[in-house]
């Protein structure tokens, strides 16, 4: 699994993905940033994880989109799928990947914390557990956003998916009251954001990126049994 942790994190700083999903993610929580603490005069930190949440519905699928469908075009697939490595270490260094990438960029919005000190007194545990759930909820799209490329040879399809997959979960909620407490939005704004670990919700997002994380396996061994 480490050697293949190793080339995909490498594959995003050789390519402009990983600075493009960087760079927008880090220019849309400045402007949250900006309009939460000059617009409303708020020194919360979680404040601004609350709104940056809903960009993760289009970045993510930048970063996962690549993962198999462009080992599938290209036909380096039947290599990767012949080479000594199980499944289960492919699925998992890709995803573990694509995870530091998500996970740098959201700790380094500790920066913003550091500005905040300077006009108040932020506290740092809810801004603690709101980088907590932050990280779970963007785990849980990578996972997704991962299966979604699993299943097509075409960047631009699994980008799709996983983008209309994301919204679905965002407004059906708001539709079906019955899908709030399987909603990974409802479990990061209800709880992480308002400071509090619930474990309902902290087992709702790790279930759900283990579950698609199983079924990418899943697709992945059945088509390397197929070949």
């Amino acid at each position: 699994m480490g050697a293949i942790l190793k080339k995909e994190f490498k594959s995003y700083f050789l390519s402009p993905i990983g600075y493009i999903y960087i760079g927008i993610f880090l220019i849309t929580c400045s402007l949250f940033f900006y309009i939460e603490l000059f617009s409303y005069q708020s020194v919360e930190f979680a404040n601004m994880f609350g709104s940056a949440s809903t960009i993760l519905t289009f970045i993510v699928p930048i970063l996962t989109m690549r993962m198999f469908a462009e080992e599938r075009k290209n036909g380096t697939e039947q290599l990767l799928l012949t080479s000594p490595r199980s499944v289960t270490a492919i699925v998992l260094g890709k995803f573990f990947a694509a995870s530091f990438v998500v996970l740098i960029s959201t700790l380094a919005t500790l920066m913003y914390y550091v500005i905040l000190m300077c006009f108040g007194q932020p506290q740092i545990m809810s801004a603690l557990v709101a980088i907590l759930g932050f990280s779970l909820l963007a785990l849980a799209y990578v996972s997704f956003g991962m299966f979604a490329s699993s299943i097509t040879e075409n960047q631009v399809i699994a980008a799709i998916i996983a983008i209309g997959f994301f919204m679905l979960s965002m407004f059906l909620p708001n539709m079906i009251t019955a899908l709030q407490d399987y909603s990974l939005m409802y479990a990061f704004y209800n709880s992480f954001i308002a400071g509090t670990i619930s474990i309902k919700n902290l087992v709702l997002l790790l279930s759900f990126t283990v579950m698609f994380i199983i079924f990418t396996i899943m697709v992945i061994q059945r088509r390397k049994n197929v070949k």
